[in-house]
């Protein structure tokens, strides 16, 4: 699914504390107080030389760590400065590889809120196929 630039949300790396090489959000397409949709795209990062080598794949937990930094931008969009941490994930599910040059669509619906704790059901897609699902849950620590 193509999701268009809107241009008016800050770039992640202006809200993320997450620098390159471990920073897995390019483009986030919409946020608002409960939902996030942000892209990325895999090619290039130094991973690929050694995960199966010969038949390269994103690993499913940077995957998810696309996911979970997508829930920080929301989070963190909502109270301002500070740290959100993933503190579980649950209900996993991989239902097909992502390869070098490939781009991915990060999904996140905040479920509920308590205190400092966010849960989300996220998702991972790459065009219109599903790529991974899961319940994320973290931590929000202002600064």
């Amino acid at each position: 699914m193509n999701v268009p630039d809107t241009g008016l949300l800050p770039k992640p790396i202006d809200v993320l504390p997450h620098r390159p090489p471990f920073l897995f959000v390019d483009t986030v397409h919409t946020c608002d107080a409960t939902t996030a949709t942000a892209t990325y795209q895999f090619a290039g990062n130094a991973f690929f030389e050694g995960h199966f080598p010969g038949r390269p794949v994103v690993p499913g937990v940077i995957l998810l760590e696309g996911l979970a930094q997508t829930l920080a931008y929301l989070a963190l969009r909502r109270v301002g400065d500070g740290t959100v941490f993933l503190t579980g994930v649950n209900a996993c599910k991989i239902r097909r590889m992502v390869e070098p040059g490939e781009t991915v669509t990060y999904r996140i619906e905040v479920q509920r809120t308590k205190l400092k704790m966010v849960v989300a059901h996220g998702t991972v897609d790459v065009g219109e196929a599903r790529v991974l699902q899961a319940e994320l849950r973290g931590i929000i620590e202002p600064a």
